[in-house]
């Protein structure tokens, strides 16, 4: 199995799939390789790439929310879930509110806009165009309502300056993690893209001895971590690539196609 992060990995800075990517990613689906697209994303928001890719057949999964849902990508079927209760949203709601930040919180497709600061407007819907947002008043959210993580989308530098104060039990009960430099999530303990990889790895029979993780941000880190082949792109923050057992190229060189061709096509009798 091969898991994939999008945002910095395998899309260039156009956000676009390289011919290269692609083709060695056809090439390692079609020799039997399980490609999954793990991201801190919704399904609705990959599907033009899955499309892409051809990963909507029978047997195609993703997994979304930096873990928190793993899906079958042509029915959107869900295998595995994990999900906020509505008190970790209220206490994150009051957290917004004491930092004076924006909050996100992730339905699905829908992100449920809440006004915890007057002064300061989410970015979230610029990062992220292809959901619905809508705006909510806390008391309007119920139990029975889906919530997959809360993210803080703001100026990265004011951004930085808030983090400073996020008391410590939040890091306690969260994963608290930088998915960009102006982009922070909370998840539920212990839901990371590791933990959405050994479900699907269990499920399908798939051992860490035969994972390559590709990633490049901090949300990355675990699944980097827990393969047998974590990749690190040249990009990528110090931490991935200190923990990392290989580095590629860029995001803008094809790095994704590089290390698939070396580490699982070459092997397999299929590179270049």
């Amino acid at each position: 199995m091969i898991a994939i992060d999008l945002d910095g990995t395998l899309l260039n800075s156009n956000k676009e799939i390289s011919v290269r990517n692609k083709e060695a990613l056809k090439k390692a689906k079609a020799a039997g390789v399980k490609i999954v697209i793990c991201t801190g994303r919704p399904l609705t928001a990959i599907e033009k790439y899955l499309e892409e890719l051809n990963l909507l057949d029978e047997g195609d999964y993703s997994i979304t929310f930096n873990g928190g849902l793993v899906q079958k990508t042509n029915s959107g079927e869900i295998i595995e879930k994990a999900l906020m209760p509505l008190e970790d949203v209220h206490d994150l709601h009051q957290l917004a509110v004491d930092l004076n930040v924006p909050l996100d919180v992730l339905s699905d497709g829908l992100v449920r806009q809440l006004p915890t600061s007057e002064e300061y407007f989410s970015l979230y819907g610029e990062l992220n165009n292809l959901l619905t947002f809508k705006s909510f008043e806390l008391s309007q959210l119920k139990k029975e309502h889906i919530f997959n993580k809360a993210v803080i989308a703001i100026d990265a530098d004011y951004l930085d300056e808030q983090i400073t104060k996020i008391p410590a039990g939040f890091y306690e009960r969260f994963e608290i993690i930088k998915t960009r430099n102006n982009l922070l999530e909370f998840m539920p303990k212990g839901i990371t893209k590791a933990y959405g990889i050994s479900l699907l790895g269990k499920d399908l029979g798939i051992t860490q001895e035969e994972m390559m993780t590709i990633g490049d941000e901090e949300n990355d880190l675990p699944m980097i971590q827990y393969a047998a082949y974590g990749v690190a792109m040249a990009n990528a923050v110090p931490m991935v690539k200190e923990a990392a057992a290989i580095i590629t190229d860029d995001n803008d060189h094809d790095g994704v196609a590089k290390a698939i061709e070396k580490f699982v096509l070459e092997p397999l009798g299929g590179g270049n």
